[in-house]
């Protein structure tokens, strides 16, 4: 999952960087309004966070440009702890969260993992399709009970598709949202991925649609 972190503190990008990086996430960061709108204008992303005081262009103005501008990805805005107008015009600006600095690191996660989740569909912290289960908060994964050991990039691959079970999803959106921006992969690197997931599992998980991409069924069991 792809996060776009906008904030002009460099402690705080480096500090909210590393935790989502922690917790599974891809992070791209701007320290600038202008040049966050720009990203978040032309490049796909899951979740954003913005922080309302940026220099060049401001929080709310980037907001509503982009609502504007018919984007929907779930926003969470960093606010002041005393600014509660702020908190107000940026829910009617289209925000879908809020938190007032300073903050827990891990509310932030636990709020970026809960908007990612509901852009889905999905209510609990916990994503299921038949027997494969995948908490989002301990990123480990089970089938039919079974403890399954994936890597940090296996594991962004499947959470990816889990978060979009029943819909195929085309290889080329599985790259942006699993790989940094600056990684070099292999054109035939999200096959290569797939092949080593599906050994993990003694039966079919991931289904693929020729032509098309790949999909996790509602039910796993259901997958050829």
């Amino acid at each position: 999952m792809r996060v776009l972190l906008i904030e002009d503190e460099r402690r705080i990008v480096a500090d909210v960087g590393r935790a989502l990086s922690q917790a599974g996430f891809i992070v791209e960061s701007c320290l600038d309004g202008e040049n966050g709108w720009f990203r978040g204008a032309h490049e796909n992303f899951d979740v954003v966070v913005l922080d309302l005081g940026l220099p060049k262009l401001d929080g709310l103005t980037v907001l509503r440009r982009w609502r504007r501008g018919a984007r929907t990805m779930p926003v969470l805005l960093l606010t002041a702890r005393d600014g509660w107008r702020e908190k107000v015009e940026g829910i009617d600006a289209g925000a879908d969260d809020h938190l007032s600095k300073p903050f827990h690191m891990e509310e932030l996660v636990a709020r970026v993992r809960a908007l990612a989740r509901r852009a889905n569909g999905h209510a609990s912290a916990v994503l299921i399709a038949g027997g494969l289960e995948l908490d989002t908060r301990s990123r480990s994964v089970t089938l039919n009970g079974r403890n399954v050991q994936l890597t940090p990039l296996e594991y962004r691959l499947l959470a990816y598709l889990l978060h979009q079970t029943g819909r195929v999803v085309p290889q080329g959106e599985i790259r942006e949202h699993i790989y940094r921006e600056d990684h070099d992969n292999e054109s035939n690197a999200i096959e290569v991925l797939v092949a080593r997931l599906r050994r993990k599992f003694d039966h079919p998980v991931i289904r693929t649609v020729r032509g098309h991409g790949y999909m996790v069924e509602a039910d796993t069991r259901a997958a050829l």
